[in-house]
């Protein structure tokens, strides 16, 4: 009985933690961690980011003498030497050598050293790429975040207005029963919320497909009941200071990987040619070798050899010897390759000013648009308290009689678009200055609200 009892009290454990696990509101800081951890394309990126690494390595140790050990065996017939009397023999036999070498580049135009630092600069760039991707991902699910905190915004100003025509169709209703409206005057308050109710089932209906792209965008799988937690936007206050672009840029330019990836690519560009050009220049290598092997005669009638151990011992040698190859003509390779080096050179140069001339662009288009969104958000607030002073005055009138559903419905829907404009632009502006900052930072945590 008491092992039931502990086996029930685990399951309501663990039931609770799912449900809450379930019913955990993401907060825009939780989705930003996520994808950085989960992503397919940043863990991508992350493992080209590896690559050049191993490109590193292996461009370093080809700085280190190779040693390598090889061995053969033979069976002959027929026609052959002995090497034990250099004598020529048909007698079948077989031969078994072994041999150890070493070799080490001295000098081969500094090629191998330019290619190490270029594998370096290839590594930094690849850091940067992959600070590139996370940007690019932390800004797409920071503006659907804010796709989905506007859609869940224009359905609470849809209930708003459902709520108001239910209370008014309420009000009307009684005072139908006692005589006091026509029966008419209900009909078009009923129309009015039946609207209402339909706007507010596409307001929600919006809000579910924006809140499911972001889960998409998060590639959420195991999180039937996804959903944000929307922060007070009371509370977030907007800046009536506007941004200047040149300075932006020049901060930018500096904290962004958006350059220093491409900087680090023509580096590594530059040292790619002088690598290329180092083939041209004479090769010189220095090694050594050490070699043994073992002879038997198959044949019956063969004399006494030494044992296996004794060959070995006894057909040892050593060999020194320094290789040095000047290339005359080699089917016009290295030019080729001189050639291509100072090609992808170019191109990363007229593509660090293309992105410079972009990124520009695109800082002073954010930095235009923010100080204009000030003037927008500071229009639609004082429109929206103008708005709501309308509507209590045409409400009371309505109640009163003085005027009828159609002028009711009017600026009930005037308020409306005075409510949902006040929070597209508010929406808008927070965006932008997150947007803005992000680039004068490179760090996501600037960007994030609760």
């Amino acid at each position: 009985m008491k092992k039931l009892i502990w086996v029930a009290i685990l399951v309501l454990i663990a039931c609770s933690h799912e449900l809450s696990a379930q019913a955990k509101k993401w907060t825009l800081e939780d989705c930003i961690n996520y994808a950085i951890e989960n992503n397919i394309g940043l863990q991508r990126q992350k493992l080209q980011t590896e690559t050049a690494e191993v490109n590193l390595t292996k461009s370093k140790l080809d700085m280190l003498p190779t040693l390598n050990f090889g061995s053969d065996a033979n069976v002959g017939f027929g026609r052959s030497v002995n090497p034990v009397t250099n004598l020529i023999t048909f007698k079948q036999n077989i031969s078994n050598s072994y041999s150890l070498n070493s070799s080490i580049e001295l000098f081969n135009g500094f090629a191998t050293l330019n290619t190490v630092a270029a594998n370096k600069f290839m590594l930094k760039a690849g850091l940067e790429n992959e600070k590139i991707t996370k940007n690019a991902l932390i800004l797409d699910i920071t503006g659907q975040y804010f796709q989905v905190l506007y859609a869940k915004g224009l359905e609470d100003a849809s209930k708003i207005q459902l709520d108001l025509s239910e209370q008014q169709l309420f009000r009307i209703s009684k005072m139908v029963e006692t005589g006091r409206e026509a029966v008419s005057r209900q009909y078009e308050i009923e129309s009015q919320v039946s609207g209402d109710r339909l706007n507010y089932t596409i307001a929600q209906n919006s809000a579910s497909q924006a809140v499911t792209l972001l889960k998409q965008m998060l590639q959420l799988d195991n999180v039937p009941d996804f959903d944000i937690r929307t922060p007070d936007l009371d509370t977030l206050l907007i800046s009536g200071t506007g941004f200047d672009t040149d300075s932006i840029f020049i901060i930018a330019s500096e904290v962004l990987p958006r350059l220093k990836a491409i900087e680090y690519e023509l580096k590594a560009s530059e040292k790619q040619v002088a690598a290329s050009k180092g083939y041209i220049a004479p090769r010189l290598e220095i090694g050594g070798a050490v070699y043994t092997g073992y002879y038997k005669v198959l044949s019956e009638d063969a004399e006494a050899q030494a044992s296996f151990s004794e060959q070995l011992k006894n057909n040892n040698s050593q060999a020194v010897y320094v290789t040095l190859q000047i290339p005359i003509f080699n089917n016009y390779m290295t030019a080729r390759n001189i050639k291509l080096a100072k090609i992808r050179k170019n191109d990363t140069e007229l593509r660090l000013e293309l992105e410079k001339n972009n990124l520009y662009t695109e800082i002073e288009n954010a930095c235009l648009n923010y100080n204009r969104g000030i003037d927008e958000y500071t229009a639609a607030e004082a429109n929206l308290v103008f708005n709501k002073k309308s509507f209590n005055s045409v409400e009371k009138k309505f109640e009163s009689g003085l005027v009828d559903v159609t002028d009711y419905s009017a600026a009930k829907t005037t308020l409306f678009t005075a409510e949902t404009e006040a929070l597209r632009t508010k929406l808008q502006l927070l965006f932008r200055r997150l947007t803005i900052q992000f680039c004068t930072t490179g760090d996501y945590e600037n960007i994030v609200i609760n």
